[in-house]
């Protein structure tokens, strides 16, 4: 086995045996890793609490054949005030779920990485219901599923309006081309998107939760899930943070 070190984001814990965890980590340099925590759950163990979901931290391990060993970890960020907020925290859990199911292991990937890293820190920062919405369609901007907002995905047209957004059109559509699978969406909302995914994400969270960043949070969800073809569990527990 080799050694390596690298840092990385905690996305969940599961219980191994009577004192170890298995660790899943979205590293900056190996990518996904999964990894055993020896001795992690004893009151005796140096790091137990520090490989926490939500952690951001330094690790060294030895890369096994399937699960690495972790054998040394430091804490770079613990985001506690995630921790003391149920809102932020479970928006932040659907991020790590999102990123979970996204992520590759051992596949490099740098930006979502350090898009990981941005949103937790913001959403410790200025907790806001949109953080959560705005990663998921960055993410999937990331992964090549980028919306379209500025006309009709199945015909073109650019006048409007949209009335509807189609998962499997990829974007909003007109008023003709709008199927029963379609979701209506208020302009608004569509409107809110816009600003989210070109450039203005700062002053989409300065906004007070309304119809709007409601609307725009459920339909993040439900493009998510529809491009990952299975739920996401801790969507359900979203509320305003």
């Amino acid at each position: 086995m080799s050694l390596y070190r690298d840092q990385g984001v905690v996305l969940r814990t599961i219980k191994l045996g009577e004192a170890d965890k298995i660790v899943t980590i979205l590293t900056q340099g190996h990518g996904k890793v999964r990894g055993v925590a020896k001795g992690i759950r004893k009151t005796t163990s140096r790091f137990g609490a520090r490989l926490e979901p939500t952690s951001h931290v330094a690790l060294q391990c030895y890369k096994g054949r399937e699960l690495d060993v972790v054998t040394q970890v430091e804490t770079i960020d613990a985001f506690r005030p995630l921790r003391e907020d149920y809102g932020s925290l479970t928006h932040a859990i659907s991020m790590l779920e999102a990123v979970d199911q996204v992520a590759q292991e051992r596949e490099r990937n740098t930006a979502l990485y350090r898009m990981l890293v941005g949103a937790l820190r913001t959403l410790a920062g200025e907790p806001s219901p949109l953080v959560a919405p705005a990663f998921f369609w960055k993410l999937l901007s990331l992964e090549g599923f980028h919306p379209v907002l500025e006309g009709c995905a199945r015909c073109g047209e650019e006048e409007g309006p949209f009335p509807a957004f189609d998962f499997g059109d990829g974007g909003v559509v007109c008023a003709p081309c709008a199927r029963p699978a379609g979701r209506r969406v208020d302009p608004e909302a569509i409107a809110l998107l816009r600003r989210i995914l070109g450039g203005d994400l700062r002053g989409a969270l300065a906004r007070r939760p309304d119809r709007a960043a409601s609307e725009v949070e459920h339909l993040g969800v439900a493009a998510l899930e529809y491009h990952l073809e299975r739920r996401l569990r801790s969507a359900r527990l979203l509320e305003p943070a």
